[in-house]
């Protein structure tokens, strides 16, 4: 495995995140592919082993039990310092009006709730899981910056949004010398790549590292086109994220690979992997050889053809995933 800095961080991050949305409860929250405990640990402590030591999860995965599984698996398995650790908050964890969002309220409920349901004192990287447009950003980061300070998370981080939004959320932190976003973990892979406009760009600038979510592109990238897996039969959100035109980027993933003779997973994610302001994708893992693709690709060299051969029939798009 090989390690970097978290964006201009002294934090070092392995290359790849193990996505930790696939464990969790079934019957809980609505993602109805996850995997119960007993089918999660064997996988988390696999990455443990292969040098994997960056976790993310979320408190609204699977209703907080994502956490629970995640939590206990990493305090039987890894010596907490040697991890990091990283979940987020906005999403809905309960019913009214303060069950949900960014306020100071949310946020300083959320991260003690996560915290006991991750069985430790704090977080290395505390993320919020979108932006929210009913809250003040001034009252947002100084919230994110109190939890800083009071010891419970390490670092901050955001995920999708405009990169003008994440701009104002920066200036308003350095203004008021308040705690900054590191990390931007966003929606990013070859058959997504409206982010290189102004949200990579930016993160360049600014020295934030870049953390994509569904590398794979739900794992489209993985197989033929047009066939569904038991997850993207109950994929609402995915099945709006892609285009009919990204058939001819999932052929080009499949002639290469084939070329290589490496199944597609570890050509998409070497791709990715290539861009200079990614520092590690998030990638999800429901059986061991998700694993070793990720970890296969760290050290597959893609040639400036072949890269040509994939980015060429990209086709512009609306942005999506916030």
């Amino acid at each position: 495995m090989q390690y970097v800095k978290l964006g201009s961080t002294g934090l070092d991050v392995s290359r790849i995140c193990l996505g930790c949305m696939t464990y969790g409860l079934p019957d809980r929250g609505t993602h109805k592919w996850t995997l119960d405990e007993e089918a999660s640990r064997p996988l988390i402590r696999q990455a443990l082993e292969a040098g994997i030591t960056f976790f993310d999860t979320a408190n609204v995965y699977s209703d907080g039990t994502s956490e629970e599984i995640v939590g206990r698996a990493l305090r039987d398995f890894a010596r907490r310092d040697e991890i990091v650790l990283a979940t987020k908050v906005n999403g809905r964890m309960r019913p009214g009006p303060n069950g949900a969002g960014l306020s100071r309220k949310a946020i300083m409920t959320e991260i003690d709730h996560s915290l006991r349901r991750l069985g430790t004192d704090h977080v290395d990287l505390y993320q919020i899981h979108r932006y929210d447009h009913d809250t003040p950003v001034e009252e947002t980061m100084e919230a994110l910056h109190d939890v800083v300070k009071a010891g419970k998370a390490r670092y901050i981080g955001a995920s999708s949004m405009y990169a003008w939004e994440f701009s104002k959320a920066q200036y308003t932190a350095e203004r008021h010398g308040w705690t900054k976003f590191v990390s931007m973990q966003n929606h990013y892979n070859l058959l997504y790549r409206e982010e290189e406009r102004e949200m990579l760009p930016l993160c360049a600038d600014q020295g934030v590292g870049v953390l994509p979510w569904s590398p794979l592109a739900r794992g489209r990238l993985t197989r033929d086109w047009g066939a569904v897996t038991e997850r993207s039969t109950h994929d609402d959100f995915g099945s709006r994220l892609y285009l009919e035109s990204d058939r001819a980027i999932v052929e080009a993933v499949t002639r290469i690979a084939a070329d290589r003779g490496v199944p597609r997973a570890q050509v998409a994610l070497a791709w990715l992997l290539r861009q200079d302001t990614v520092a590690a994708p998030i990638v999800g893992a429901a059986k061991p050889q998700h694993i070793e693709d990720a970890l296969a690709a760290v050290d597959l060299e893609l040639s400036d053809k072949e890269v040509e051969e994939l980015q060429q029939p990209y086709t512009p798009r609306a942005v999506s995933g916030h």
